[in-house]
């Protein structure tokens, strides 16, 4: 008679070999579940936190008073200052004070924020898809899907060089042509 197989806890055998784990974990407290959508929805699924990532990865606003004056959908002074704590101490962003004003504060995304970018662009994808949304702020989440995982990546790369190595954003990168696309569905691209 075979041993019983030993079933990982996502409960799908097989799929311990074909999922690596990071060496390290996000400091979040262990939730309701060891399940790994529940995990997630917990520290992302309020109305705001992927809200905030978005602006910092798309808009490369990394400003408290950046992301409260930018913000499309009117994000609440004390919500988006409870938002940046909690992603702050959830580990999804990094805060450092700014060389140019010493009361200033920036934020910069870590690789595990970084690492969200697949999702936020099957998410746009999705809301592009199924939703009523305007053409301006549907362009860059059909670019990205048109792009597919090569884009992606390329996307993650500049994210990478930006927000953990402070590098410049490059003009001829993704982010560029996205912003570049953004600014002529909405009409706001500069005139030559």
């Amino acid at each position: 008679m075979d041993a019983p197989q030993a079933v990982p806890a996502d409960g799908l055998p097989g799929s311990a070999d074909r999922l690596s784990r990071p060496a390290g974990r996000l400091p979040v407290p262990a939730g309701k579940s060891g399940c790994p959508i529940n995990l997630t929805m917990e520290l992302l699924g309020d109305r705001w936190s992927l809200v905030v990532l978005r602006d910092v990865m798309f808009g490369g606003y990394r400003h408290y008073r950046e992301l409260l004056g930018h913000s499309m959908e009117g994000i609440a002074s004390n919500i988006l200052a409870a938002r940046l704590a909690k992603l702050v101490d959830a580990g999804l962003l990094t805060r450092h004070d700014d060389p140019s004003h010493r009361q200033k504060i920036e934020y910069r995304l870590t690789e595990a924020a970084i690492q969200l970018v697949p999702l936020i662009v099957d998410l746009g994808a999705w809301g592009a898809r199924w939703l009523p949304t305007s053409p301006e702020l549907s362009i860059r989440a059909e670019l990205l899907a048109q792009g597919g995982p090569a884009m992606a990546e390329r996307f993650m790369d500049e994210l990478r060089a930006m927000h953990l190595e402070g590098r410049p954003q490059r003009p001829d990168g993704v982010l560029a042509e996205l912003t570049r696309a953004y600014e002529s569905a909405a009409g706001t691209a500069p005139r030559g």
